[in-house]
């Protein structure tokens, strides 16, 4: 089967981002991701639009790192407190989330739940966590896990 380019639209997971020229096979150009608007047939008139997508790429990147610094500022080291049902043995009924997580976090800065990385929560205690603010940019903070 021939190989056919397309110009992303949209980032695409192990295939590339917003404006890239990218050879994928025909069927899953024609069947995935022109239908679902993920990119379109590559043109040699679409040079321009390939280069405003690019231009269009940075300034963003270069607005969200801005942010990705300040946010960093106001969580890194902060310690977060999550209330939880805790059975007689203290151990969670159920378990803390990355979206509780993510909403203890929102008075500090507005976090992707997605970013967090913090090991399987279970019982009361601190807990070191991590979230990716910017590819570049990661903040340190800790959970704190306490009884309802």
């Amino acid at each position: 089967m021939a190989d056919t380019k397309v110009i992303l639209t949209k980032t695409v997971s192990n295939l590339g981002h917003p404006g890239d020229v990218v050879e994928v096979k025909l069927g899953y150009a024609r069947n995935y991701l022109i239908p679902q608007g993920l990119a379109f047939a590559w043109t040699k008139g679409a040079e321009a639009q390939i280069a405003a997508m690019k231009r269009a790429r940075l300034a963003k990147a270069v607005a969200t790192r801005e942010d990705a610094v300040a946010a960093k500022d106001a969580i890194e080291g902060t310690t977060v407190t999550i209330a939880a049902k805790v059975s007689e043995s203290g151990k969670l009924f159920g378990g803390v989330s990355a979206d509780a997580i993510a909403k203890a976090l929102a008075s500090k800065a507005s976090v992707d739940p997605k970013a967090i990385e913090v090991e399987t929560i279970k019982t009361t205690g601190d807990f070191a966590a991590k979230v990716a603010l910017h590819p570049e940019i990661t903040a340190s903070f800790t959970v704190k896990v306490v009884a309802e």
